[in-house]
């Protein structure tokens, strides 16, 4: 944990937040620090905790972030977090589920071992670590838990097939956990942002699985245009994290908010528009990055 953290206030709310080293992470953190929480700020690697502190002590919230490492692919770290915060807050209100990355490439070309790692962190994680917060929330008869999903969990695009399936999976899992905990006073949100400056989308195209003479490099090539040019153009992440913050304060908060450019109008499309068209949409995108 943090040194530099003061002792907690029995009357203030507590949130876990896991992924805090860069993007909707570290800005849901600052966000719920300013909102009065005290926010236990978890990363797999504490070495990439500057930038967070940084800006928490340009914020005026240091005082109210608690740093500890936690891997979720890592049953064990995961324990070891929640005793530690147990023994020393003796509750979870909020949980943010954000911890995250993108595998990028056409299926054929997407090792099995790739498409393996891109679940454990972005689904198995989120449910280990979930699995690890609702006996406290349960006894508590109280919590939120914010799933941080994607417009890719509602609909898959091409060349990111293995993020596009974690995320429907995530998707899945909250809708029935959210009906599992109704009567326990536990409440179940997804956060389902659209394209945002952050840095999962440069990682995943700059890790981008391809191979020489691929039959799908020109396919490929429109993704990647399109990928650049959509991170490039993004909004600020802070929405996001703002979304998340106001989320925090409603009593009865509905089960999905998608947020950013685009979001609702491709859900909507989805919802009404034959498929057949919808995927010509999706192509005619694609091939206008040219």
């Amino acid at each position: 944990m943090n040194s530099n953290s003061s002792p907690p206030d029995d009357h203030e709310p507590v949130a876990l937040i896991t992924g805090t080293s860069s993007g909707f992470g570290l800005l849901t953190a600052l966000t719920l620090a300013r909102r009065g929480y005290r926010v236990i700020a978890t990363m797999r690697d504490l070495g990439r905790q500057t930038e967070l502190l940084q800006q928490a002590e340009q914020a005026g919230v240091l005082e109210r972030i608690h740093l500890m490492t936690l891997d979720v692919t890592d049953e064990a770290s995961i324990a070891s977090a929640l005793q530690a915060i147990l023994g020393r807050f003796g509750r979870v209100d909020v949980l943010v589920n954000n911890a995250g990355f993108a595998v990028g490439g056409f299926v054929e070309e997407v090792g099995m071992a790739e498409w393996r790692r891109q679940m454990e962190t972005n689904f198995f994680g989120l449910i280990a670590v979930t699995k690890a917060v609702l006996p406290l929330m349960r006894e508590q008869r109280s919590g939120l838990i914010i799933n941080v999903s994607s417009v890719s969990g509602l609909t898959g695009f091409p060349g990111y097939g293995p993020y596009a399936a974690s995320k429907f999976a995530v998707e899945g899992f909250s809708e029935s956990l959210r009906q599992e905990m109704l009567s326990f006073g536990v409440r179940v949100v997804l956060v389902e942002p659209g394209s945002f400056r952050t840095p999962i989308w440069g990682k995943g195209i700059a890790g981008i699985h391809s191979r020489e003479g691929s039959p799908y490099q020109t396919r490929l090539e429109e993704v990647l245009r399109y990928s650049r040019r959509a991170s490039e153009t993004a909004p600020d992440p802070q929405e996001v994290a703002e979304l998340i913050g106001r989320i925090t304060a409603k009593r009865a908060p509905r089960l999905r908010y998608p947020v950013g450019r685009g979001s609702r109008v491709l859900i909507l499309g989805k919802a009404l528009l034959p498929w057949k068209l919808l995927e010509g949409i999706i192509s005619k995108s694609l091939r206008a990055m040219k």
